[in-house]
């Protein structure tokens, strides 16, 4: 650990809190990029109460074998040598299956802190963890940890910084003695260049045969062939194969730790159960899907989020100004009416508490110091500067009621239970419900949805979802749906609160339609995998990370679209104010005898 400097690995399973405990711990404010090689996104950042450490979010994975580009990543990182220690992040709601990762962790011999997260949900459930006796089976430290509510975060972290200065451990847990006395001696045969700490791990992979720890140790001959002879002898004897037979023994040491250290309260129907008769009905969880994606849009885009558009560009970035809680709009209004073709000489600030919009301040102030009124730098700034700024955050307030609501449905669970109601209709155009996440995140951007699909195994599946993925209206095609929607419909509200949900399923009607013309081309036939997924329970998101989620999501917005949308409005404006007159080229508006 040079200059004090600790780095520390976050591991876990999907779901079981480990981004939102990274979000609490760094304000997620870090290095987000791309492991060495591969599109698996990379995040890194300090920790917010100590600068000395460096917090490394490994992808979420079930196993250290690497059978997808995140297990590689995650183990390749683990035996780099790079972090000082590991904290483990556990489901405390379901130790069975979060503690199998956590074993083959412990196995690489790394300082390994294990935070049984959720533990507000073990306490609601009633059932009881004696993390003393964990810790001893385990062989590493087990703090109770609540990433949602920020409970036991600081001691975790204390423990983390003694853990970081110790020099490994050799993993407690034992499996049936038949296959010790094989890794005794696969170990016995090991070069004594391998540390103690670690030898374990490695015979461990010798025994599954895994090629890469083949290809690292580099037995002899001699050796090599007597460790082959000793697992061919095991299997033979087991009547299973290598991997099986360790597996199945990790699994058996789980259920022995979890019969003496978890006391479960009387099983009865949770919450989530009792929603999950609802909202996944094989008849009801689909339309109650629409109906939830119909109000999503119709609030973000058509209604509410619609409104607030509309004073961005009228009244804020526009020339029309507001009135301070409407205060003298009336009477402004009818001065207007009464003027006739005066109305322009109608002082708006003469009939209440009146702001101009930014783009007339622009104005004002650029003619006050000096510019010509219509010039060059006149029009620059208003319509192409101002006019741009405007046309960008114009979409925002839509962007965001979206992003929130999106969000929410993410963080709470339900749209884990969408993906299993999808795959009954993905299904029958070649697709998974698996597909369905990726085209959830294509509605905030295009971009991440495509990256996201990397979590589909089968390539088959994930090349098509990439292909039909570019159909969900996504951030940046809103401004163009919204542009249809104003010259096809002009300005009446009742058609515009039903047009633009039906835009977001016009695009769910072309990626049916293209998965089912895909699925006869030879490049894509064949039956699509089985969707097996983790169902988390229900729970009101923590505010601190729905809040980041959207922020993210509405600054990915700014960036991308807001990029294009900004350099489009200066390229019209300069075609627009730009061009050829009597065999010149020039500033248009400024040239003599040009029609107006």
């Amino acid at each position: 650990m040079a200059d004090s400097q600790i780095h520390v690995a976050l591991a876990g399973n999907p779901n079981c809190g480990k981004t939102t405990l990274f979000n609490l711990i760094t304000g997620a404010n870090g290095y987000v990029g791309n492991w060495p090689g591969v599109t698996v996104e990379k995040k890194e950042a300090k920790l917010l109460s100590d600068k000395n450490v460096t917090i490394t979010d490994l992808p979420g994975i079930y196993s250290l074998s690497p059978y997808s580009p995140e297990e590689q990543c995650s183990r390749d990182y683990l035996m780099s040598g790079e972090p000082d220690v590991v904290v483990q992040v556990v489901d405390a709601t379901n130790l069975e299956r979060n503690l199998y990762l956590a074993l083959q962790v412990i196995e690489t011999g790394l300082p390994v802190v294990v935070a049984l997260n959720m533990a507000d949900l073990v306490e609601k459930n009633g059932d009881k963890i004696d993390t003393d006796k964990l810790s001893k089976k385990l062989g590493c430290p087990v703090m109770m940890i609540s990433a949602l509510k920020n409970k036991g975060i600081k001691e975790l972290f204390e423990q983390v910084k003694k853990s970081a200065a110790s020099k490994g451990q050799v993993p407690e847990h034992k499996f049936d003695s038949s296959i010790e006395d094989v890794l005794d001696h696969i170990e016995n045969n090991l070069p004594a260049s391998v540390p103690a700490n670690k030898r374990r791990y490695y015979a461990v992979k010798l025994f599954e045969r895994d090629a890469d720890a083949c290809k690292l140790i580099n037995l002899t001959k001699e050796k090599a062939a007597r460790v082959e002879e000793l697992v061919a002898q095991c299997e033979q004897d087991c009547d299973d194969d290598a991997e099986s037979i360790i597996t199945g023994e990790r699994y058996g040491v789980i259920a022995h730790i979890i019969d003496e250290c978890l006391t479960k309260a009387p099983a009865k129907m949770s919450t989530s159960e009792k929603i999950d008769r609802v909202v996944t009905n094989r008849i009801l969880g689909l339309p109650i899907f629409v109906v939830i994606m119909f109000c999503v849009y119709y609030i973000a885009v058509s209604t509410l989020g619609g409104t607030v558009t509309d004073f961005t560009n009228d009244q804020l970035f526009g020339t029309d100004g507001w009135y301070v809680l409407g205060q003298g709009r009336d009477a402004y209004d009818e001065a207007v009416e009464a003027a006739g073709d005066d109305a322009d000489s109608v002082d708006p600030a003469q009939y209440g508490p009146y702001v101009p919009g930014i783009t007339t301040m622009v104005h004002d102030a650029l003619v006050a110091g000096g510019t010509e009124d219509g010039g060059l730098v006149d029009s620059l700034v208003c319509d192409g500067i101002v006019g741009g700024l405007g046309a960008i955050f114009g979409f925002v307030p839509q962007m965001f009621l979206l992003f929130v609501m999106l969000s929410f449905l993410e963080d709470c669970g339900y749209m884990a239970r969408v993906a299993f109601i999808m795959d009954r209709v993905f299904r029958r155009f070649g697709l998974s419900g698996k597909s369905f996440i990726p085209m959830l995140v294509s509605s905030g951007c295009g971009v991440p949805g495509v990256m996201a699909t990397k979590t589909i195994e089968n390539e088959k599946d994930r090349r098509m979802t990439v292909m039909t993925t570019t159909f969900i209206p996504c951030g940046a095609k809103l401004p163009i749906i919204a542009l249809l929607m104003g010259s096809i419909i002009g300005d009446s509200s009742t058609t515009a609160a039903w047009i633009s949900p039906l835009f977001y399923f016009l695009g769910v009607f072309a990626v049916i339609a293209s998965g089912l013309m895909l699925k006869k081309t030879k490049l894509f036939a064949g039956r699509p995998t089985p969707f097996v997924m983790e169902l988390p329970a229900y729970h009101f998101p923590a505010i601190r990370s729905w809040a980041l989620h959207v922020w993210e999501r509405c600054w990915a917005f700014i960036k991308k679209a807001g990029t294009v949308i900004f350099a489009s409005t200066v390229v019209v404006w300069f075609l627009s104010n730009f061009g050829s007159y009597n065999g010149s080229f020039g500033f248009l508006p400024a040239m003599d005898g040009i029609p107006e």
